[in-house]
């Protein structure tokens, strides 16, 4: 049974796990262990110059939201701070000033050329690579390297019956949605990508979208 933390009350989820096989039930966690000790010296130096320049821009280096993992259990995603501090009360203004984009906001949960972004933001958002701290989230179990990109409880509702698609594995670091479809901001299209992963959990599928994720780690796409 999942549980969804509500100010006033849990909302109970029950995830329909799809048929795995031995990979899916327990040899992933162990790849996933595996892989982020062998690149932790590599990407924990990474993380740390970027935290230096996000700290030189804002007051904190690092930010954290709280995504929906497996069977529906809050967690801090980490990522390095691209966007100054408030953002979510600068989101308010915008709407104020621009009524127009909340539109776009509600179709995509995505603004373009948002004026939020710290200068150096963009950068690492279309390289992706403000997401390396989750890194810590994989070896905390929270997440894993390859799923369904992590959700907003907001978001979650968009997923209709697909929840329990995404509730029954971890969200990834990466995944099908942001190898194929990252420049198309169609959440139909989303959801239908972590629908399908979720369904066909392999080690053969997720060494194919890792090394899919690294030519889009150099050919910057996201936003």
């Amino acid at each position: 049974m999942a549980f969804l933390d509500h100010p006033s009350k849990q909302i109970r989820v029950k995830p329909t796990r799809p048929v795995q096989g031995l990979y899916a039930r327990g040899g992933k966690r162990l790849f996933d262990l595996s892989v982020c000790l062998l690149l932790l010296p590599a990407v924990g130096t990474t993380v740390f110059l970027l935290w230096l320049v996000a700290k030189a821009c804002a007051p904190s280096g690092f930010f954290a939201h709280p995504r929906v993992g497996r069977n529906g259990i809050l967690f801090r995603c980490w990522k390095i701070r691209t966007m100054g501090e408030n953002a979510d009360l600068a989101l308010h203004d915008i709407f104020e000033e621009q009524p127009e984009r909340r539109l776009e906001w509600e179709i995509t949960h995505k603004l373009s050329n948002d004026p939020r972004i710290l200068p150096f933001g963009s950068l690492l958002r279309r390289t992706s690579l403000d997401e390396l701290p989750q890194i810590w989230n994989v070896i905390r179990g929270d997440m894993a390297l390859v799923g369904p990109r992590p959700v907003t409880r907001s978001e979650l509702s968009l997923f209709g019956d697909a929840q329990k698609d995404y509730l029954a594995i971890r969200p990834g670091v990466t995944g099908l949605w942001q190898v194929k479809a990252r420049r198309a901001p169609c959440y139909i299209r989303r959801v239908k990508l972590d629908r399908r992963y979720a369904q066909n959990v392999t080690l053969a599928g997720d060494l194919r979208i890792l090394l899919w994720t690294l030519p889009v780690l150099f050919r910057p796409t996201g936003q």
